[in-house]
């Protein structure tokens, strides 16, 4: 057997034992590309029904979703919320219950409710089952096929890990042995004469040539997920090989608890400093972590401006300041690892490039298993006996 014949056999059969996970995985992808853009279009309770002059305070907006979701899911604990720089978003706050962690499907792991709350009149314009949004199951399709994370991390990894040896193996088998042969490997040349099973070996050869750099970008970021090793070592990878020990945890001062709520003054505090920013998250301590402190997250449009802070749960003190230059280069790589693996590190056109990626993706095992089938038959139909 040649060199060839032997990568062609890998490239085969690997092909056709994660085929179907591949196909999954690149449509998955290409629906949640846009997900960003599309959500605020097909879900009208993201928006207010009236901009007015003064938002409500916070923490009475956010009691109002509590209530609200303690009557249909009183068992969920207030998790956070996300508000917007934009006047006409409602503010998103989010509930979670453990259901049964050994579960075999996501959904009857945990369960999430989001509440939509207009800032302006506290109506709650929905009280959503966030389980089964579709962008999230399109998500979580994609990212463990449904399945508990424990057994579907692995089984998507190794399917990632397979894909990219077929990526490798079939650029091998890509390569043109002579000028002539590379004319025809580097774009179509069909006419109208050329038949189907013809159009498909080059839609698979040239469209898996051109897009193979950004099928493995995609591929090796969405490994970071599926294996903590591997996002470890990655992350120690461009650390130049060193560890850095974890951070002490900031802690609040309990000598200065209070019962004053400090989410308006951690609120107010987070929007002078980031008058400018796109969104802001706040996550605020469990009811039984004394110590913990309250975070908040503040997003831009440019991801390396994001910025986190920590505050005392009880007085409001701002008690620590992270932005993306104080990271190390593992962190800084683990921070924009979700922005390369869908695309918006280069912004739109990114995310339109990764959408056009994921789709050759999902096509490449199909066009491959085609191209095998159509080989196989006409063995088959050369070796029959005549009759």
């Amino acid at each position: 057997m040649t060199f060839k014949k032997l990568i062609l056999k890998i490239h085969l059969w690997l092909g056709l034992s994660s085929g179907l996970i591949v196909v999954i995985l690149g449509i998955t992808g290409c629906l949640y590309a846009f997900e960003e853009e599309l959500r605020p279009v097909i879900h009208s309770h993201y928006f207010v029904d009236q901009v007015k002059d003064k938002k409500l305070p916070l923490s009475h907006l956010l009691e109002i979703a509590k209530e609200a979701n303690k009557k249909v899911h009183p068992k969920e604990t207030f998790s956070g919320c996300k508000t917007f720089n934009d006047n006409k978003r409602t503010i998103e706050t989010w509930f979670y219950e453990e259901i049964d962690k050994n579960a075999i499907w996501y959904w009857n792991q945990y369960h999430t409710t989001y509440v939509y709350v207009d800032p302006y009149t506290g109506t709650v314009k929905k009280i959503e089952d966030y389980n089964f949004e579709f962008f999230v199951f399109v998500r979580m399709l994609h990212q463990t096929l449904c399945l508990n994370s424990e057994i579907g991390d692995p089984i998507v990894g190794t399917a990632t890990i397979i894909f990219i040896i077929s990526l490798i193996t079939g650029l091998i088998l890509w390569w043109p042995k002579n000028k002539s042969a590379a004319k025809q490997r580097f774009w179509f040349q069909w006419k109208n004469t050329t038949k189907w099973k013809r159009k498909n070996y080059d839609l698979h050869n040239i469209l898996g040539f051109y897009m193979m750099i950004f099928a493995l970008i995609i591929a090796l970021t969405g490994l970071v997920w599926a294996f903590r090793c591997y996002d470890q070592g990655v992350q120690w990878l461009f650390n130049g090989g060193k560890t850095f020990p974890e951070e002490k945890r900031i802690v609040s001062d309990t000598t200065k608890y209070t019962k004053i709520n400090a989410t308006d003054k951690i609120y107010l505090t987070t929007l002078k400093a980031h008058p400018k920013a796109k969104s802001y998250f706040l996550f605020t301590p469990e009811a039984n972590d004394s110590l913990a402190t309250f975070q908040t997250f503040i997003r831009y449009e440019n991801r390396f401006d994001d910025v986190s802070m920590e505050f005392d749960q009880y007085t409001g003190k701002n008690l620590k300041v992270t932005t993306y230059k104080d990271k190390n280069n593992g962190e800084k790589f683990r921070f924009i690892n979700y922005d390369l693996h869908v695309g918006s590190i280069l912004g739109f056109p990114g995310k339109v490039l990764a959408f056009f990626a994921s789709l050759v993706c999902a096509s490449l095992p199909i066009t491959g298993f085609l191209i095998w089938w159509g080989r196989n038959k006409k063995k088959k139909t050369a070796t029959k006996p005549v009759q």
